[in-house]
């Protein structure tokens, strides 16, 4: 049982603790465990799942599209990644990308797009995905090469991105690409893209060490409807950047349910493994690495609950990159820390298929990458720092 005493800090109000007292009680029944077999269906599964049971209403901003307020709540969101993660890598995920595939239309979208997708993503009837890497543009998003043309009343798209969750399976797309109002970033245009349009293909899917959907995705002359155009022509990166405002503090929260996880596990092994005529918790090896474990897990907590209490007082005005970059960083690089000290105390059995602790340490893994690896996290935070001085 993972220590629940954070829910008593004044970032949170009463419905913070009872949502994740009623998600924590579901979680543990119906996503608990790995998911073997077809990676496909089963995140097909959890997002009718999360649907049905309402937890996606928190993912999407509107009440008049099935959203649970006006504005994303922050902290909902991050305390429901954390407590799936907790339970289940695959289960976060499908959660995950449901927000951020369908955030940008929650907050740039026109009352036509919201009201066309934003309540299947709710239901789960409609999977989202956020589609802004390319081959050979990640974390350098102005070098972004897929290109838009207005043509009429549509835009006709060309080119490729690659690392996209959710590539194959989902119902429509979030896509970045060039319009060329102004040079570099400030001539990207955002669009949503369903899956059915003529001219988008999935190039290749793509298999990774934590099993995710994944694909690479081509686009030959797909023609979008102008009115699928997200926010203002060439203010593609605006958008963007305002969307992993909102999401990226839940990875942090996701890292921190991977690393309560892995901290259970590393007590209730390290108090019943016997060691020469005594338990591996007696050594004071172990307990200096506890400590330093559950120091860590509580610095990224104070981090990511700051990050995402700013932003809730700000009425999702409030910008916190520099908060957000900094909860994203200490808490991804953080649980690395926490689940490769676990598996260690484990030995042998700790990389073993199939148990707790070996899942989490491939889990973690890409979230010191997406949404902006951990050396980018460093150049947002000196910059704002810069910025205020």
């Amino acid at each position: 049982m993972s220590d629940k005493n954070y829910l008593a800090w004044p970032f949170f109000d009463a419905h913070h603790a009872a949502l994740e007292a009623a998600l924590d009680a579901w979680a543990a029944q119906h996503v608990a465990g790995a998911h073997a077999g077809d990676v496909d269906a089963a995140c097909r599964h959890l997002v009718r799942q999360l649907g049905e049971r309402g937890w996606l209403r928190h993912a999407i901003g509107g009440t008049a599209y099935g959203g649970a307020g006006d504005m994303i709540d922050t902290r909902a969101i991050c305390l429901i990644r954390e407590t799936l993660a907790r339970h289940n890598g695959l289960a976060d995920f499908a959660f995950a990308m449901q927000g951020l595939g369908s955030g940008a239309i929650s907050l740039f979208g026109s009352d036509a797009n919201r009201a066309e997708y934003l309540p299947r993503v709710a239901r789960g009837d409609a999977i989202a995905a956020f589609a802004l890497s390319e081959p050979q543009a990640g974390s350098d998003v102005a070098a972004m090469q897929c290109a838009a043309v207005l043509a009429g009343d549509h835009y006709v798209l060309n080119g490729e991105k690659t690392w996209i969750s959710n590539g194959g399976i989902a119902d429509f797309y979030v896509v970045f690409a060039r319009t060329g109002e102004q040079p570099g970033a400030r001539g990207i245009s955002a669009f949503i893209v369903d899956a059915d349009t003529p001219g988008l293909t999935i190039a290749q899917r793509i298999e990774v060490m934590a099993p995710h959907p994944l694909a690479r995705l081509r686009f030959s002359d797909c023609r979008v409807p102008a009115n699928k155009r997200l926010g203002e022509a060439g203010q593609g990166f605006k958008v963007a950047m305002a969307t992993l405002d909102v999401f990226r503090t839940s990875v942090a929260a996701a890292a921190l349910g991977f690393a309560r996880r892995a901290l259970d596990e590393a007590l209730a092994h390290a108090t019943q493994r016997q060691m020469f005529g005594q338990v591996l918790a007696d050594f004071q090896l172990t307990q200096a690495k506890l400590a330093q474990m559950a120091t860590g897990i509580d610095t990224s907590a104070l981090l990511t609950y700051r990050a995402a209490w700013q932003r809730d007082q700000g009425k999702g005005n409030n910008k916190v990159t520099k908060e957000a970059a900094m909860a994203k960083l200490h808490a991804t690089e953080t649980a690395q820390q926490v689940i490769d000290a676990a598996l260690q105390m484990f030995g042998g059995l700790g990389v073993v298929s199939g148990q707790a602790v070996e899942s989490l340490y491939r889990e973690i893994r890409a979230l010191r990458i997406y949404e902006g690896a951990t050396e980018v996290q460093q150049l947002i935070i000196a910059r704002e720092l810069l910025k205020e001085g």
